[in-house]
């Protein structure tokens, strides 16, 4: 069976579970504990060197890191159902939107980065919270516009890749209390996901590593 190294928080890896979930793939939970570094533990970088989190092993002994990645490798291996539609232009379409999450709002907030301003930089939880909603509502903000105001989910009426990474992104938002009145479209998919099985299952309040 696949493993899938995962923390009830991290957002890279709640994209994974919800992949894995909607495509009905068996795997295996391996809980990593970020807030106690088990990330920098010997043994989990003999398995990921990069020390982050989400990572997959394979059925047949393969380490596959960074969800990104995964993500191509489960749509290639398991291409039913799929997650990328469309001719090459709106693959491409889809994947501005999944790098504008992955790239340039989820980095800028990643727990090593917040704990890097409150440690080396001395900020205060007041300006890290700050930093945090700066960053996702200006993210949110330019995705919202590309999201049709009678669409189901983010690319119309099917799951698509964007949903897989635009869910975990507005649980962060929420659990940071931004401001989400602007973004209709982006709250309207959040809701219609979270109904489905595949996103309710990978929540982060469903996974065995979260304290009750």
């Amino acid at each position: 069976m696949i493993t899938l190294y995962s923390y009830f928080r991290s957002s890279a890896a709640y994209r994974v579970r919800i992949a894995m979930n909607y495509k009905g793939i068996p795997y295996k939970l391996e809980s990593v504990n970020l807030l106690t570094n088990e990330q920098e533990s010997e043994e989990y970088l003999s398995i990921n060197p990069q020390g982050l989190l989400p990572a997959l092993l394979t059925q047949e002994g393969q380490v596959i890191a960074q969800s990104t990645a995964i993500l191509e490798w489960l749509e290639e291996t398991y291409p039913t159902p799929p997650l990328l539609q469309g001719d090459r232009y709106a693959r491409a379409k889809i994947r501005e939107q999944l790098n504008a999450i992955a790239c340039d709002i989820h980095p800028l907030n990643n727990l090593r980065v917040l704990k890097y301003l409150t440690g080396t930089l001395g900020a205060d939880e007041q300006q890290k919270v700050r930093w945090y909603q700066h960053w996702i509502e200006t993210g949110l903000y330019a995705l919202e516009q590309q999201i049709s105001p009678d669409s189901v989910y983010s690319s119309g009426s099917e799951i698509g890749m964007i949903d897989i990474y635009l869910i975990p992104q507005v649980y962060n938002a929420l659990r940071f209390n931004c401001d989400m009145s602007a973004f209709p479209n982006i709250n309207r998919v959040y809701d219609n996901c979270n109904t489905l099985d595949a996103f309710k299952k990978a929540a982060p309040g469903e996974q065995p590593d979260c304290p009750q």
